[in-house]
């Protein structure tokens, strides 16, 4: 029985690390998605931004960073990959950052709460490719200078209706303040990054990437909850709500992240684990 048992387990993983045909690309169910998540706490805060900034320590609004422990003004890809993380998993060496959260007051709302999601959009998810090491991306809109001309947030409150695309939402005294934040999903497939430092990425639309950007990469997705339920009068560093923004830096270990894409191009949920093939590498290759 154990030995059945053992065989057949052996079977699911080798049908599992196949891929994916088109025929059940086209006739998966609507709705159904992949998925994995970092666990990534608070690190630090600085005057810093290494993308839009690099190299001029206190040069910018404050931000509040996750995950690696290193990141500021001059880090560089080398530098990332040779400090500590707090992520779950710890595979995970990227850099993440948002503009930090003022109350009227002008004390800094810690975010309590940091889980960075990874999706999946495209109508073929066997296309999807890993992030390459390095690749800058960020959303939002900082120099938005009113709630119209927000872009890819959503500010909303723990367990009630209240959010909002544009602007703040003031919470519930028993809830807490949450920010989503929308990554783009195609790549340009050649630059890092850009003079901008959006030009090299797009979001895509129905499904598919523009000809400009042929790569689809994972939807990266901050979901960010803070210790309050936020107040009249309070203000990002960056400015109002509307100007809410999120900066990525990758840093994953490459085996790390293919597994986890397995995750997506099969439409599965995956932890912060990965693919339980990932620890019998010569059983799934």
């Amino acid at each position: 029985m154990l030995r059945r048992t053992l065989l057949l387990g052996l079977v699911w993983l080798l049908a599992s690390a196949l891929p994916l045909p088109s025929s059940a690309v086209e006739a998966r169910p609507p709705g159904e998605i992949g998925e994995f998540v970092a666990f990534c706490p608070f690190s630090h805060r600085a005057s810093d931004d290494p993308i839009v900034f690099f190299g001029q320590p206190g040069v910018s609004h404050s931000h509040d960073f996750f995950a690696n422990a290193s990141t500021d003004d001059s880090s560089t890809l080398a530098s990332l990959l040779a400090a500590s993380t707090n992520c779950d998993p710890l595979p995970d060496r990227s850099a993440y950052w948002v503009p930090t959260l003022f109350d009227d007051q002008n004390n800094p709302i810690p975010v309590e709460h940091a889980t960075f999601y990874y999706t999946v959009s495209i109508a073929d998810p066997t296309q999807l490719q890993p992030f390459p090491q390095g690749l800058k991306i960020i959303a939002g809109n900082a120099m938005a200078a009113s709630p119209n001309e927000a872009q890819h947030i959503k500010w909303s409150c723990l367990g009630a209706p209240d959010s909002s695309t544009e602007d703040f939402v003031v919470c519930p005294a028993n809830s807490k303040l949450e920010l989503l934040i929308n990554f783009p999903d195609c790549w340009d497939g050649q630059n890092l990054d850009s003079a901008n430092h959006k030009s090299h990425m797009a979001y895509s639309a129905n499904q598919a990437c523009p000809p400009t950007h042929p790569v689809a990469v994972p939807i990266l997705q901050f979901k960010l909850r803070y210790a309050a339920p936020g107040v009249a009068g309070m203000h990002l560093a960056s400015g109002g709500g509307y100007t809410a923004h999120g900066d990525f830096f990758n840093a994953w270990e490459p085996a790390a992240l293919d597994n986890r894409v397995r995750c997506l191009r099969r439409l599965i949920k995956c932890g912060p684990q990965g693919l339980f093939e990932a620890y019998l590498p010569a059983l799934v290759r």
